[in-house]
């Protein structure tokens, strides 16, 4: 569904797997794709692209601290959360040192690990390395570029700025708000210049840009169709 954060559960045990899946799902802010072996997480991982990554220390087929690893190698910038039996200081050390962001131990509540997923989320949605979503295109904030396949489409800092804050917002937002976002308290600058960038973006990532499918203006402002 449209909107919703990815979330990949990679852990061998069923029960604990769907029950977790069953949970976040039930907030309706979340899709969870779930695999049982690394292998099968690594898989996925390469042709698909998610929000954040619980990932089981314990998995039948490799260490989920080696399966970490081989994630980051595979340029996988999302969060990813550890799941453990262990807790001493050394396992949540080496864990990290994987290029893990977090370590959980079970048994965990879950408006804990919830509390952290969130967190790590935000961080990650906040950072300019963050590779986002809208439409059919890989949106890189840093590199200022929507990509498509071979397709890659460039952008200047203020388009930048407004798909990254629409993006966020996630709703319509007015006008007056996005002009102050964007270029801040300039008296020189009016909805019109706005209204200038918002055509000029249509131009460059809609397929119709008399027929806005991804960058549409509602009443009072624009909005982001995901």
């Amino acid at each position: 569904m449209p909107g919703l954060r990815r979330i990949l559960i990679v852990d061998d045990d069923p029960a604990l797997r769907h029950s977790l899946a069953e949970q976040l799902e039930q907030y309706g802010e979340f899709a969870v794709i779930e695999c049982d072996t690394a292998e099968a997480g690594l898989a996925v991982v390469g042709h698909e692209r998610f929000d954040a990554i619980l990932l089981d220390v314990g998995l039948p087929d490799m260490d989920g601290r080696e399966l970490c690893r081989r994630m980051r190698r595979a340029a996988v910038s999302a969060p990813i959360v550890m799941l453990t039996a262990a807790d001493s200081e050394a396992d949540t050390v080496m864990g990290l040192d994987t290029g893990a962001n977090d370590y959980v131990t079970k048994p965990f509540r879950l408006s804990v690990l919830l509390a952290r997923l969130r967190a790590h989320l935000r961080q990650s949605e906040h950072s300019d390395d963050a590779v986002l979503r809208i439409g059919p295109y890989t949106f890189r904030p840093s590199a200022k570029v929507l990509v498509e396949g071979p397709k890659r489409i460039r952008l200047t800092e203020k388009e930048t700025n407004i798909l990254k804050y629409l993006q966020r917002a996630g709703s319509t937002v007015s006008r007056d708000v996005l002009l102050h976002e964007v270029w801040g308290y300039n008296p020189a600058v009016s909805t019109h210049t706005l209204e200038t960038h918002i055509y000029r973006l249509r131009q460059k990532i809609e397929k119709d840009p008399s027929r806005a499918q991804l960058l549409i203006t509602e009443s009072g402002g624009y909005r982001l169709n995901p």
